[in-house]
């Protein structure tokens, strides 16, 4: 009982030298204002702040999220069809595959998927 109490002591001595250790470690890495700035997306943090962010990055942005969340509605569609009708099932599949395919081919066609 003693033994692993003293192991116990031994791995956090350890474990607080280490957290200790590293940020001497790594002292000798060169700071620019680049990596000391905070990372924002969509706009620049260097410039002003009253410009506004780049609307194309909130479309791309707002398509990545219509399209992450379908996924989620598309996996457990195998598993859906052995619980109802298959033609409940075929027509409510069909219908959201045929959603997405014509949101895709809308924003397509707009050119709003097209990075300048």
């Amino acid at each position: 009982m003693l033994l692993i109490l003293y192991f116990k002591v031994f791995v956090l001595f350890m474990l607080i030298l280490t957290m200790n250790i590293l940020p001497i470690m790594n002292s000798h890495k060169q700071l620019s204002r680049e990596k000391t700035s905070p990372f924002e997306c969509g706009f620049d943090p260097m410039s002003k702040p009253r410009i506004s962010y780049s609307v194309h990055f909130f479309s791309i942005a707002l398509m990545f999220l219509i399209f992450d969340i379908e996924i989620t509605l598309i996996f457990p569609s195998p598993l859906i069809k052995q619980k109802i009708i298959m033609v409940n099932w075929m027509l409510s599949s069909t219908s959201l595959i045929m959603l997405l395919i014509i949101g895709l081919t809308l924003e397509w066609k707009e050119g709003s998927m097209n990075w300048k």
